[in-house]
């Protein structure tokens, strides 16, 4: 395969790729029950992770993103609205008990669910009781839709009411891919968006949000850089921003890792600047597809990195992807601390042994995390969700793991996670809500965890997040 054929492949699988409001199409309520697992306790672990309650979701498949707030939770298909994958749209799911979650809404088209159009990214603003959804064109190939054009779009939705109320659209002028939701810590009316894009020549575009009440969003920034030794996917995959909206991390696929200044943006200057910190010849970088995600950890000079690496029929396969600690104490030239790897499928040494199917299709690489001072949550895909401790930032140890029992059947196999003979995908950033866990598992629905061993009063909190500042 020719470079210029490999990068086009890898778009299709890692990027994957004023409206008015119509009342929500009401499912029928799902039952959903405790599901047994493949592994609760790993005895040689020190902690534990317990099942709380699942929500198969309708055994639709093909879930993305999960937002949070009170009694609701909000889950965003990976897939369209085309014929053949039922219940598309973004699926309401009710958590006041979290032993019992069950789907008791759907938003549906045409704000939701709609042909060739996968809503991928979800938030929760609860200053302003907001539902933040991020929808784009849907790959074809990577994400099983159909075919058509589709103007990327952050739909806006009041939650205060019995059912999700489209209020507000916005259509950035560059193709986003993921966003990061910061809140003005001195301003709780006050937010940005921070999105990356599919492109490689405006990699990072700002919106300021605070005034979408009256339907108006404003981009307040577009940055980008050029690398100097270019590789076959060098965009802005993901970022993450400190709680002070003066520095952002950003995860550039095959490119690597890089701080920025935000400063400007924080202080909420007019035409504000954003600063590379990074020198570009000091910034780590790696072999394989690169950085998926970055998140600081919180009151320490660390940002863990996770990478996100496909099967080999997409150009990727054993040992697949994993997890950094990097040390940014010298911004201008942060270095690669420690990697952490779920043995054995991370192992090198394991790959000569694996099956060709599961190195065809498989996909247990990380994903996305979040994290508190000495603890990081991290949905490994097929090797579910993985707790390890950050504590010795050299030598990041396990703690637990969760690895759920797959539903029999679904309606859609992810066609680059689960149409191989592993049949788990978690795939969301981990959301910790009154000290228990709430993420999704792309194939198997939503599931609400507790962990328990070191630092797990670190996650008595009452909101955290790897993709916004948001604390409550």
């Amino acid at each position: 395969m020719d470079h210029r054929a490999l990068s086009a492949l890898l778009v299709a699988i890692v990027l994957g790729s004023c409206t008015t409001s119509r009342e929500p199409t009401a499912p029928s309520p799902s039952m959903a029950g405790p599901s047994p697992l493949l592994s609760e306790k790993r005895p040689d672990l020190p902690g534990t992770i317990q099942l709380v309650g699942h929500e198969p979701l309708f055994n639709r498949g093909m879930n993305s993103a999960v937002a949070v707030a009170g009694d609701r939770a909000y889950v965003g298909s990976r897939t369209d609205g085309s014929q053949g994958h039922p219940h598309a749209g973004i699926l309401v799911v009710d958590i006041h008990d979290p032993s019992r979650p069950r789907v008791v809404d759907e938003i549906g088209p045409p704000d939701a669910g709609n042909p060739a159009e996968t809503s991928r990214e979800l938030r929760v603003w609860p200053a302003r009781d907001l539902l933040l959804v991020m929808s784009f064109r849907c790959d074809p190939v990577g994400h099983d839709c159909d075919r058509g054009p589709v103007t990327p779009a952050v739909r806006f939705f009041d939650i205060r009411g019995h059912r999700p109320t489209l209020v507000a659209t916005y259509r950035p002028s560059v193709e986003p891919h993921e966003f990061f939701l910061w809140q003005d810590p001195t301003d709780g009316h006050r937010a940005l968006l921070f999105m990356s894009t599919t492109s490689l020549e405006d990699n990072l575009v700002v919106a300021d949000i605070s005034k979408v009440g009256t339907g108006r969003v404003r981009e307040v920034a577009i940055w980008h850089t050029t690398f100097p030794d270019p590789g076959p996917l060098d965009g802005l995959h993901s970022l993450s921003v400190s709680p002070d909206g003066r520095r952002a991390y950003l995860a550039f696929l095959t490119a690597g890792f890089l701080v920025l200044d935000t400063s400007e943006l924080a202080e909420g200057r007019p035409d504000p600047h954003i600063q590379l910190l990074t020198r570009l010849e000091t910034r780590p970088q790696w072999e394989g597809w690169g950085a998926h995600s970055a998140v600081k950890i919180p009151g320490r000079d660390l940002v863990l990195t996770t990478d996100e690496t496909y099967g080999r029929s997409a150009g990727g396969g054993c040992p697949w992807g994993w997890a950094r600690l990097i040390d940014v104490a010298d911004e201008a030239a942060p270095r690669i601390l420690a990697e952490y790897r779920v043995h054995p499928y991370n192992d090198p040494r394991y790959c000569a042994q694996v099956d060709p199917d599961r190195d065809a299709d498989a996909n247990f690489s990380s994903h996305n995390p979040t994290v508190t001072e000495h603890l990081a949550l991290v949905s490994w895909h097929s090797a579910g969700l993985q707790v390890f401790s950050t504590d010795d930032p050299a030598r990041p140890e396990p703690l637990a793991e969760f690895v759920p029992q797959p539903l029999a059947s679904v309606a859609t196999e992810d066609p680059g996670l689960t149409e191989g003979p592993d049949k788990v995908a978690m795939w969301s950033y981990p959301i910790v809500k009154d000290g228990l866990i709430y993420v999704v598992d792309v194939r198997n629905g939503l599931y609400v965890l507790r962990y328990e061993g070191p630092y797990a009063g670190e996650l008595r909190v009452e909101f955290l997040e790897g993709n916004s500042t948001r604390s409550g």
